[in-house]
């Protein structure tokens, strides 16, 4: 090191520093000065690379994709609501101003955002808020196709409840099916009734007519059943999760809450059968949520859509899985077990929030019971995709799937098609596939509980 550099820096060593910086000094000591005086805080600048937003009932994300992991502050602020986030080091670049293009006049909880230069090297964005919220903001690393991400998770105060929004389309009639309650009735305790004014005797009629008439047999793949039969649809992937992509650019998250929606509204139209979607628009669930969405309800079922993929584009047919405490059934049950649990890496969950009633939950993974119930399931809701689609495999597999981990729901997964043969992606995309997929679903579904119809409950749903 020269005498000029250890008279200008004597507390660095020539061990110290960058090698290159260095090097650009000796050379020239004049930039080497000037390039070695300059502060931290005015390192290059980071550029955005993509920002996303995804309204839903349940919250509202925002993605801000970056080149390198970004410095941030924030707070709220209240009358009226917002919420205040400082970027540090962030260029203002075309593509974060674009950012309050996003938000619709639909979104539940942003009325709209600002974006813009605070102070030297801070980008400050200020979301105003339509009510108050409980924010969630974290920073995933670079994975898949995603770089950097900056997430903004914004919860309502009070946490929409499953349980709720369904109570709310119970009709009357489903209400008098098994002693259902509705939502006038949830907090209401049983009350004693008067009885009916008794009618004076009259000598009995022996007419035909008046014989009483014995309830009618029910087809054998009509459920017997005394009370509502609830089902939870899960429409695998979602906002930040794409899922596979096929050949021609489809997302098998559109096409999962595609079939789901047809599967929820021809459950719905069976008398004695209901349906809860664990998301009814393009938005992300953390697997562990959409198990307790499930359970929430008190479900008797979980039935997950996907639309399957394989490195061959030849691969080809429908599939059902369900969960396995011994292994998986085959190497491609593995494979696509692995492969369906790396949802939350891709999606991006909040790591820092722990859930102990879920930890509970997933822990327990002695299922006999329920996974005996969920080969049953399957079975019948195979034999049925048979009729219109070839079979992947002609028997139920098994892998240890997270999602369904419901220790006391029997719960399928069920693959539509491949969605990486150009051919089965076709027919994912088509309406009239979507619809006898739905239908051959619901047909298994009432063989199943036809043969093993639920026991009664004294309530809807329960708390644990």
């Amino acid at each position: 090191m020269s005498g000029t550099f250890r008279r200008a820096f004597p507390q660095l060593s020539p061990s110290q520093g960058n090698p290159l910086t260095r090097r650009r000094f000796l050379g020239s000591a004049g930039v080497g000065l000037l390039l070695l005086v300059s502060r931290p805080g005015q390192a290059a600048q980071t550029s955005m690379l993509a920002v996303r937003v995804w309204p839903a009932r349940d919250y509202t994300r925002i993605t801000l994709e970056s080149r390198d992991p970004v410095v941030f502050t924030h707070q709220s602020v209240h009358n009226p609501e917002r919420l205040v986030v400082d970027l540090e080091g962030v260029e203002l670049n075309d593509i974060l101003q674009t950012l309050p293009t996003k938000i619709t006049g639909q979104d539940p909880y942003i009325q709209l955002i600002r974006a813009g230069r605070n102070r030297p090297g801070v980008v400050r964005l200020v979301i105003e808020l339509k009510t108050e919220v409980s924010p969630q903001i974290f920073t995933l690393k670079p994975v898949g196709e995603y770089g950097h991400r900056l997430v903004l998770d914004l919860y309502p105060v009070e946490p929409v409840d499953p349980l709720l929004a369904l109570l709310e389309k119970i009709t009357p009639e489903e209400a008098a099916v098994g002693g259902a309650i509705t939502p006038q009735r949830a907090e209401e305790k049983p009350r004693k009734t008067a009885e009916a004014p008794r009618k004076p005797d009259l000598p009995p009629r022996e007419t035909a007519a008046e014989t009483p008439a014995r309830p009618a047999k029910p087809a054998d793949d009509e459920p017997s059943v005394s009370r509502l039969i609830t089902i939870t649809i899960d429409p695998g992937h979602g906002g930040e999760d794409p899922g596979a992509v096929g050949a021609a650019g489809s997302f098998e998250k559109h096409v999962t809450l595609s079939v789901g929606r047809r599967l929820k509204a021809r459950i719905d139209a069976e008398p004695n059968m209901r349906a809860m979607l664990t998301r009814d628009a393009d938005y992300f669930v953390p697997l562990q949520q959409r198990v307790a969405k499930a359970r929430r309800v008190q479900a008797d079922l979980f039935v997950s859509i996907h639309a399957d993929a394989f490195i061959s584009p030849s691969a080809r047919g429908s599939s059902v899985f369900v969960l396995s405490d011994k292994g998986a059934s085959s190497t491609a049950a593995r494979w696509l077990a692995q492969k369906e649990n790396a949802a939350d890496l891709i999606g991006g969950v909040n790591l820092g929030v722990k859930d102990s009633h879920l930890a509970r939950t997933l822990l327990d993974l002695s299922q006999t019971a329920a996974i005996n119930d969920s080969l049953k399931v399957g079975k019948a809701v195979l034999g049925e995709l048979g009729g219109i689609n070839r079979l992947h495999k002609g028997e139920v597999e098994q892998a240890s799937f997270a999602v369904l981990k419901a220790p006391d729901i029997p719960s399928i997964l069920v693959e539509t098609a491949f969605i990486s043969n150009p051919e089965e992606e076709a027919r994912l995309n088509d309406e009239a596939y979507q619809d006898r997929m739905a239908e051959a679903i619901v047909r298994g579904l009432k063989r199943y509980f036809a043969k093993n119809p639920p026991m009664a409950k004294s309530k809807l749903a329960r708390l644990d």
